[in-house]
């Protein structure tokens, strides 16, 4: 049974049955053929029987091992590794066909190379998941044939290993490298001149020319017999929050991606950032309802917190309620506080229903209110009209784009922070948004 389980026929072996074939029905005509066909016929079915035999003549004919990380990065090419050895005697033809989970909904996936025996080899490829959750790795299928190429045996390992997708980490581990060196602006970060200086006082030193002169310290330049000036550092451990809009909204794709996992992947590397600068981070999620809340703490283990927080949101087919979240903000978080609110309008009346809320809760707390262009809209005014209804098409994108540009003077006008990014270069958005809000001092 095992036998017949592994055991198949190679592709080679029918252009031989063609040949052998071809053979008999020339011998119709060519009757000297019909012998040669017949002595052909006892050669393939020798040839056949040893290629069995070289197959299954040796035990441990080929070991391989696929190799997983801990975890799949979200929206990241990920890369997965499988290494292979043969310790058949001869030159082996072989074919890796590894069963990818269903979410990829790849069925082509082979890899064809030879080997050696002892000769080990490693086979690199990339996936690219657009959903969180649970993968299911199938079979690693190894089709081993010798050089006849008449047969082929079929070796499998590492049945249904699963292994979970999560928020871009990949993504925040680049933008945590470019943190610690102080890079963010060679990935177009701003720097934002600062117009004062915070009032949390970090120590007395030296005047040095270049100075701020009105931070002299008069007290201690008497003491000293020499100009001294008050040094301040940017206030720390101040309260920041992520929200993130879970309702039908956040459901709508781009390149593959839902705009909720552009926002989840956003929150966890600006929450990274955040930790690394000293400041609290937490966590809201909502749609009809609270989902999740995360108070703002500065610890850096907090991060898994909140990675295995945002692991487990996901999109409602509901609209979202924001009353429910300014109540909840009015009781919950009563120091002031950054609010980084991931939403979606596509039309300035359904911003204009949730302006009071907006209002209430920047009255209180700095509000930055985060929405998205539609990238295939930008794409189509980027074309050119070629008749009447590709006319018609591209005014009603220019109208959509409009309104988008309006909602924004709108929030503005009214003092509240806006980002309007497209949705690929959000992260890059929301930690400038920060670094200016927080170079101000506004918070």
């Amino acid at each position: 049974m095992q036998f017949l389980k592994s055991f198949y026929i190679h592709n080679v072996f029918f252009r031989y049955l063609a040949v052998l074939g071809a053979c008999f029905i020339l011998s119709f005509w060519l009757t000297w053929l019909y012998p040669i066909a017949w002595i052909l016929t006892w050669v393939l079915i020798a040839a056949f029987l040893f290629d069995i035999f070289l197959l299954y003549g040796t035990g441990k004919g080929m070991q391989a091992k696929r190799i997983l990380p801990k975890k799949l990065s979200n929206s990241d090419l990920n890369s997965i590794r499988i290494d292979f050895e043969t310790f058949y005697p001869f030159r082996t033809n072989i074919s890796l066909i590894d069963e990818l989970p269903k979410q990829f909904q790849k069925r082509d996936f082979i890899h064809k190379t030879r080997a050696i025996k002892g000769e080990k080899q490693v086979f690199d490829y990339t996936v690219r998941p657009v959903d969180r959750g649970e993968y299911v790795f199938g079979n690693l299928n190894v089709y081993a044939a010798s050089p006849l190429r008449i047969a082929k045996r079929r070796f499998v390992f590492q049945k249904d290993q699963m292994v979970p997708v999560y928020p871009s980490i990949i993504q925040m581990q680049q933008y945590d490298f470019l943190a610690i060196n102080d890079r963010l602006s060679n990935i177009g970060l701003k720097k934002i001149r600062k117009l004062g200086h915070t009032q949390e006082f970090e120590q007395i030193k030296e005047y040095v020319p270049g100075d701020d002169i009105r931070t002299v310290n008069w007290k201690a330049t008497a003491k000293q017999n020499q100009l001294m000036v008050n040094q301040y550092q940017d206030e720390k451990s101040q309260p920041i929050y992520s929200i993130i809009d879970t309702g039908r909204v956040m459901k709508m794709p781009f390149n593959g991606l839902k705009l909720l996992d552009y926002a989840i992947n956003s929150a966890l590397a600006f929450s990274n950032i955040a930790l690394k600068r000293n400041d609290k981070t937490g966590l809201v999620s909502f749609s009809k309802h609270i989902e999740t809340y995360l108070p703002a703490v500065q610890k850096s283990t907090y991060l898994t917190t909140i990675l295995e927080t945002l692991y487990n949101i996901d999109t409602e087919y509901t609209d979202s309620d924001f009353g429910v979240l300014y109540g909840h903000v009015k009781r919950k978080i009563n120091q002031r506080s950054l609010l980084l609110l991931y939403t979606n309008f596509e039309h300035i009346s359904a911003l204009k229903r949730q302006l009071p809320y907006f209002l209430a809760l920047a009255k209180k707390h700095v509000l930055v209110v985060i929405f998205f262009e539609n990238s295939e809209l930008e794409k189509l005014i980027a074309t050119d009209a070629e008749d009447l209804q590709a006319i018609y098409h591209k005014t009603i994108a220019e109208k959509f784009s409009l309104d988008k540009k309006l909602m924004q003077k709108e929030l503005q006008r009214y003092g509240i922070q806006t980002i309007l990014t497209k949705p690929e270069q959000l992260t890059i958005n929301t930690i400038n948004k920060y670094l200016e809000i927080k170079a101000r001092g506004l918070l």
